[in-house]
């Protein structure tokens, strides 16, 4: 994995990182029965410490993570780290889905603010991945920036695609029955924007994102480096295969 180049990295547009670490993980069972899907261990670690240290390697200072199924072991196994500070947003009482989640820490976020999943895995190219969009990100055009992958730099990975994305870097939604150049790799910089006028309860942040796309402010850059799905127990062993050859 090529380390970022000192000196030449741009400003983080955010010291503040949402971390999406409230569903059930039905797709991780039997692994998730007893434990939250963000406290499965993959090569060595639990999936949330692989997103910690990644925010925490990348210089942000501060994640908000939401927690729903089995949150008390996800806050008690973060009670004590300090980088990054996290802080936790409580969705015990009802699991909001992921733009529900994000409305219900927005109090707690800053303006804009990076968001990723809990199970994310990858390697970074050149620079890490939120350098990389810190230095793509325009609030005068974007109300979301979108970390997207050609299909050749992902792993186990096997769906359709996820969008579109013009010469200026537009995202629009996969075409009925194509396949979609770029994959989502749940990653973004959101601006509070995004989140005006949110219903209320549970609602996914596709709600938020068509929008977006229908004002031309749904934006993506495509990842220099190699992303991992790794969403059900068979996609373990390949992906620590992977990451221990380098």
């Amino acid at each position: 994995m090529n380390a970022p180049v000192k000196g030449l990295l741009p400003t983080l547009a955010s010291d503040t990182c949402m971390v999406l670490a409230a569903g059930l993980g039905k797709r991780m069972r039997p692994l998730t029965i007893s434990q939250p899907k963000p406290m499965v261990r993959v090569a060595g670690k639990p999936l949330l410490d692989h997103a910690l240290d990644r925010l925490s390697a990348a210089g942000i200072a501060r994640a908000v993570v939401n927690v729903h199924y089995l949150g008390d072991a996800i806050e008690a196994h973060v009670k004590e780290r300090t980088n990054p500070q996290v802080v936790i947003s409580d969705e015990r009482d009802q699991l909001l889905e992921t733009g529900g989640g994000l409305a219900r820490a927005a109090g707690l976020l800053p303006d804009p603010f990076f968001c990723m999943n809990s199970d994310n895995l990858w390697l970074d190219g050149p620079y890490d991945a939120f350098h990389e969009l810190s230095r793509a990100w325009d609030p005068a055009r974007m109300d979301a920036l979108l970390l997207v992958t050609g299909h050749a730099r992902t792993h186990n990975f096997l769906g359709t695609g996820d969008f579109h994305m013009d010469g200026l870097g537009r995202l629009s939604r996969r075409r009925a029955a194509r396949v979609a150049p770029f994959v989502f790799t749940g990653v973004q910089l959101v601006s509070k924007r995004l989140l005006r006028d949110a219903p209320d309860g549970p609602f996914s942040t596709n709600l938020l994102w068509d929008r977006a796309i229908e004002e031309g402010r749904l934006f993506g850059i495509a990842f220099t480096g190699e992303w991992f799905e790794v969403g059900t127990p068979q996609s373990i062993a390949p992906t620590e295969a992977i990451l221990a050859g380098g």
